[in-house]
């Protein structure tokens, strides 16, 4: 299982994340995306623990906690969507 957590200030880094699910665990890997056009962290991360009943309490004890002055979304991560905007095709519609 791997863990959402948003609504993340823009100052957080990896190694705070990691510092942060530590106390709850062993971390197995911190994902902090960066926008592609900005350069910018995108406010959201993911965090996958060694042990699923850690990343429970971890979720329980931190959703809706004040961290760097923003209060948290902690959650299951939910699978991503298949959305077809890069499949997208345009074709002509003759009037």
């Amino acid at each position: 299982m791997t863990i959402y957590v948003g609504n993340l200030s823009f100052q957080a880094s990896e190694d705070d994340l990691k510092d942060v699910f530590t106390e709850y665990g062993d971390v197995v890997r911190v994902s902090l995306p960066i926008d592609r056009e900005t350069g910018r962290k995108r406010g959201f991360a993911f965090v996958e623990m060694a042990n699923e009943a850690n990343e429970e309490l971890a979720i329980s004890e931190l959703d809706g906690a004040e961290w760097l002055g923003r209060e948290l979304r902690v959650n299951k991560a939910r699978p991503r969507e298949n959305n077809n905007r890069r499949n997208t095709s345009f074709s002509r519609n003759p009037l």
